[in-house]
């Protein structure tokens, strides 16, 4: 099952999405774990911390699970 992650806005750039969803602490270690760990992007890997991700998306990384971008509600 995937956690939920919720948005606001129209769309979460990967990287504030791995801080929002606590993956990483700061902007600054996004980089550094994109080139670190494998993350996918709807079964497609991903490294740009600048990817947008949209409502429905889900992000999988194996170390830390499932993610599922939803509408704040």
């Amino acid at each position: 099952m995937s956690e939920r992650i919720e948005i606001s806005t129209e769309y979460i750039p990967l990287g504030q999405f791995l801080k929002l969803s606590n993956v990483v602490e700061s902007g600054g270690m996004v980089k550094i774990f994109l080139a670190e760990f494998e993350v996918y992007v709807n079964g497609e890997r991903e490294q740009r911390r600048g990817r947008k991700l949209y409502l429905g998306d889900i992000v999988n990384i194996p170390e830390f699970g499932d993610f599922e971008v939803v509408r704040e509600e």
